[in-house]
């Protein structure tokens, strides 16, 4: 299976044109040969543009998730639709359960090649650290993982990085891939480097961890999107420019290396 990291500039507050960003790098990559194509973090309004949230939230099942899941259909790849500030009352109105009546949440929405929606992770850790996420949205609650081609996919958020438990939690549910979908800032460029490859490491399964690049007010995204083999080897990379980022993930090769090195096995 071909996996491509669509890599965005992303404009804050700008929601219809980054969604046009968005569908032109699906159809790049898939005209490339991708079968699973994954975006970034809230890639159409822009993670730090906080003020927009309100304003550009939306159902799972709204307008941004519709047009790619139309993408979906015309190239015939999966999407991983990075992640949108959901209005969770839109969705639940949509016949979407939720971890809440209303509100906002971080929502990542897997489409396969048809344009169904098959999986909807909510951002389970909120980040503080003088960000505004945690007075905004509510976390999630599920980690659901979805059967793509020969794949067993699961779906962590940027900050999640840091809480490797999730990261287990989706191996004991049979993951051989997780997309991390980010908006990761300068000056942390050597976390944004060590901890996709630590869970790909510790775990012995692919990562695919995509950020966007572009300026807010208070925040640069620092970019350098990559695919981690199961032993933490870079497959593809890109640096702090547009980008789409590809690679072949075989789960077989998940299945023989975690046969010659069993440390799962070992867990006590």
């Amino acid at each position: 299976m071909r996996l491509a990291l669509a890599q965005l500039r992303i404009e804050g507050g700008d929601a219809a044109s980054n969604v046009e960003r968005a569908r032109t790098a699906v159809a790049e990559a898939a005209a490339d040969g991708a079968d699973l194509v994954a975006l970034p973090e809230i890639f159409n309004v822009g993670y730090f543009a906080f003020d927009s949230y309100a304003r550009d939230a939306e159902s799972v099942a709204g307008p941004t998730v519709s047009a790619l899941a139309e993408s979906a259909r015309e190239h015939g790849v999966g999407i991983l639709a990075g992640s949108i500030v959901e209005d969770l009352a839109a969705s639940r109105a949509d016949g979407v359960e939720t971890p809440a009546a209303e509100g906002l949440a971080n929502a990542a929405v897997f489409l396969d090649r048809t344009g169904e929606r098959r999986a909807v992770y909510r951002k389970h850790h909120l980040f503080g650290y003088g960000s505004a996420e945690q007075e905004l949205l509510t976390p999630g609650e599920s980690v659901p993982t979805v059967e793509f081609d020969d794949h067993t996919v699961g779906v962590t958020t940027c900050y999640d990085l840091r809480f490797p438990s999730l990261y287990r939690d989706l191996v004991d549910a049979g993951a051989t891939m997780v997309l991390v979908p980010s908006a990761w800032p300068y000056p942390r460029v050597e976390h944004w480097r060590l901890f996709p490859r630590a869970r790909a490491v510790e775990n012995l399964l692919y990562v695919g961890a995509v950020n966007g690049v572009g300026s807010f007010d208070d925040a640069d995204l620092l970019g350098r999107s990559t695919i981690y083999d199961p032993w933490g080897t870079t497959l593809s990379s890109a640096g702090d420019e547009a980008a789409v980022v590809t690679a072949d993930v075989d789960a077989d090769r998940v299945a023989e290396i975690r046969s010659e090195f069993p440390a799962l096995e070992d867990r006590r």
